[in-house]
């Protein structure tokens, strides 16, 4: 492993500043990610609780390391932020594998930067456990994330809507530059700033561009592409980010900033669950418009990279914007296909597909649930039924091989509201053994398991979380 100085700090200095990191008393380690850190540095697993805890807290650096945080912009709710930034996470490293990837490591939690805009740059220990949670249960499931890597207690209380304690998560990323990133600029008509971070970018995330005619262009198709295949995949968990500014959309097309994110349990097309969504906005059945918009916005962004003649350039972007359209329909439809155990999904196959969603929602069911027990149910009587199995058993394949194809795609256990919420009451009480419990079980989320049968209850009336929060 080949610890380097961030390459960001090569980019133009707007984009970044030095942050000093807060000093802590008394860290201890309350959660360490070893298989992810074996794929990072070997060397990271063979150190001892209190090593990483001084680490991960930030109280000792890594070989080289010079913490910086980062700028961007962004639409949050649709009104244009034109100064946000890392206000509570400091980029600490940036890691080269022995597979030659690249990987940046991020502390969240570990005090105030330039950008903290007056806020404490403290996390707790609620958010901390939610964002690792969450986001292991997200690579168990397939879905392009950023990962944790460890979870720190810091000694501290902080304050939010009650004192709890304060703590330090590490965040793993492919990279942290976001659509808000590319805002920042524009909205400065800062042009040669602009192509030097897509340049960047290029370099970086999608060096397969590097020597195309129209690389920018390609750019934004695969930026796009990216996003859009990923929220396909958010909505066919039944995953609702909840907070979908442009400064939480990551260029990577990894799943990023996890606050009042959460799974549904029982089916509504409308659901939200962020505290801040007031006018559900970013509702589960939004989520995919809504990431159309953010990338028109960064289609704004790319227009003097695209054509020296901006009418060329906005004509060209459009039709990108037509063909995300186009993209995101075909995405949607094969991966919800899948999850109904049809291979080859066809455009024909949205209204049986729309039949079980809405079949779901009026029957108050439990999206999870239903999908993972749908196979059961070939040749069971019933309009939807009936037109399913047909289609389905016309593929050519076995009851079997459908039922072993959908198992492969329908989790059977989720990272469920109440069963996160009831782990961070346990952790406030200073009991970790559930949190502990719950992120091994997610480790094999599409494996049947009898033993793991407690993680597919649904809540009852007093345990529904209904408003989730971000937890700043």
């Amino acid at each position: 492993m080949k610890r380097i100085i961030s390459t960001y700090s090569h980019l133009p200095d707007i984009l970044w500043e030095h942050s000093q990191l807060r000093k802590f008393h008394h860290p201890s380690l309350i959660k360490f990610n070893d298989p992810l850190a074996k794929t990072l540095s070997p060397k990271l697993s063979s150190l001892e609780n209190s090593k990483l805890a001084s680490i991960f807290s930030g109280q000792e650096l890594l070989d080289n390391s010079k913490p910086i945080s980062l700028a961007y912009a962004g639409h949050q709710f649709g009104h244009f932020v034109p100064q946000l930034g890392d206000g509570r996470a400091t980029l600490i490293a940036e890691i080269k594998n022995d597979n030659d990837e690249h990987y940046d490591i991020q502390l969240k939690g570990s005090g105030r930067t330039f950008y903290s805009r007056g806020g404490d740059g403290l996390c707790g220990i609620g958010p901390a456990i939610r964002e690792y949670i969450l986001s292991e249960a997200m690579y168990a499931l397939n879905i392009p994330t950023t990962r944790a890597l460890a979870i720190v207690k810091t000694g501290e209380e902080i304050l939010r809507d009650q004192y709890q304690p304060g703590a330090v998560i590490t965040r793993v990323a492919k990279g942290h530059i976001r659509v808000g990133t590319f805002e920042f600029l524009a909205s400065r008509k800062l042009t040669s700033e602009l192509k030097e971070l897509a340049d960047y970018c290029i370099s970086r995330f999608y060096p397969d561009l590097e020597n195309k005619d129209q690389k920018y262009l390609e750019l934004f198709r695969a930026i796009s592409e990216n996003k859009l295949t990923l929220v396909a995949k958010w909505m066919s968990i039944g995953f609702i980010h909840g907070v979908m500014n442009t400064d939480n959309t990551s260029i990577t097309g990894e799943t990023i900033d996890y606050g009042p994110c959460a799974f549904m349990d029982q089916f509504e097309h409308d659901k939200v669950f962020s505290s801040i969504d007031r006018n559900s906005r970013y509702a589960y059945n939004n989520q995919g418009q809504i990431a159309q918009w953010n990338l028109s916005s960064l289609a704004n962004c790319f227009i003097p990279l695209i054509n020296d003649q901006e009418s060329v350039a906005v004509e060209l972007l459009r039709k990108e914007l037509e063909r995300n359209s186009r993209f995101f329909d075909q995405v949607w439809i094969k991966t919800m296909g899948n999850k109904l155990g049809i291979l080859n999904p066809l455009a024909s196959d949205l209204e049986l597909i729309n039949e079980y969603l809405v079949y779901l929602e009026k029957n108050q069911l439990d999206f999870t649930n239903s999908f993972r027990t749908l196979s059961e149910k070939i040749n069971e009587q019933g309009s939807f039924y009936s037109k399913w199995s047909k289609r389905i058993l016309d593929q050519g394949k076995s009851s079997q091989e459908i039922k072993d194809y959908m198992n492969a795609i329908n989790p059977f256990i989720i990272a469920r509201n109440h069963q996160v919420q009831n782990i961070i009451d346990h952790a406030l009480e200073g009991d970790f053994t559930p949190m502990h419990d719950l992120i091994q079980a997610l480790q094999s989320p599409y494996k049947t398991d009898e033993l793991l049968l407690k993680y597919t209850h649904l809540p009852t009336e007093d345990e529904i979380v209904h408003q989730t929060f971000c937890g700043t």
